[in-house]
């Protein structure tokens, strides 16, 4: 019994994928394989696969806030995910809503794709930086990176920053620039794959999970690389296009 009420909560604010392989959902799967119970609050509607999404429709910004509210009157939230918020008046809701936290919070920045596409207009893209003081950590790809801090990547936040996935021969590398622009690096195996759908989502999820569990930011970091190399390499191979990873190791 005491274990179970010790059982770590995480809200993840973010859109839904109905592919399943990104998103929510994959918080939420993520959330389960590190023993943490998941709440949502979603922001958007994607009907998408793994060839693409075809539409999205959002979530009105007074019905987000009455999701947010909903968990916070009855769960103790030990870390919060950001994932996709679409617009400004979304963003201006969960800055209300964050200001006043003191839990990690981990925000993955999602605006523009692995392959390169723009998500956000610039006046969005500028909207989401006042997250970035009441964040833990913040996650871009490189192509988000050098959007937010130019192409020289001379990172300048109020919040720790890690750069995800830049190759260096045969390693993937995420870079961790800490507030104070000391930098920490974290090396897994590149792996050749087309099942990379949600990775962003999943990993960003993971660090959330483990911080709400009391690990450290580089062993919360450490980990998940881990785990999602894992899931990559055990990816299930399910749809037509970029698949999804596997969440559930512990299955196999």
């Amino acid at each position: 019994m005491d274990k179970i009420k010790d059982m770590k909560v995480l809200l993840s604010i973010a859109g839904s994928d109905s592919s399943g392989g990104a998103g929510i959902q994959a918080d939420i799967k993520t959330a389960e394989y590190f023993g943490v119970f998941s709440t949502t609050a979603i922001t958007a509607l994607t009907a998408q696969n793994t060839c693409g999404v075809s539409d999205v429709m959002s979530v009105s910004p007074e019905f987000i806030k009455e999701q947010i509210n909903a968990v916070k009157s009855d769960f103790e939230i030990a870390a919060l995910k950001l994932g996709m918020l679409f617009n400004k008046e979304i963003m201006a809701v969960v800055f209300e809503f964050i200001k006043e936290l003191s839990v990690p919070v981990v925000l993955d920045p999602v605006f523009i794709s692995k392959a390169g596409s723009v998500l956000m207009s610039d006046e969005n893209i500028d909207e989401i930086k006042k997250l970035f003081e009441f964040s833990t950590i913040i996650t871009p790809n490189l192509h988000e990176a050098k959007r937010l801090f130019g192409q020289d990547l001379k990172v300048d936040a109020p919040c720790n920053v890690l750069i995800k996935n830049l190759c260096e021969g045969e390693f993937s590398v995420d870079r961790l620039i800490y507030k104070d622009k000391s930098v920490r690096e974290f090396k897994e195996l590149c792996l050749q794959s087309q099942n990379l759908h949600g990775t962003g989502c999943s990993f960003s999820t993971a660090i959330a999970s483990n911080l709400a569990l009391g690990k450290s930011l580089e062993n919360a970091i450490e980990i998940s690389k881990s785990f999602i190399t894992k899931a990559i390499r055990n990816a299930p191979n399910l749809g037509h296009g970029k698949g999804p990873i596997r969440h559930n190791l512990n299955k196999i």
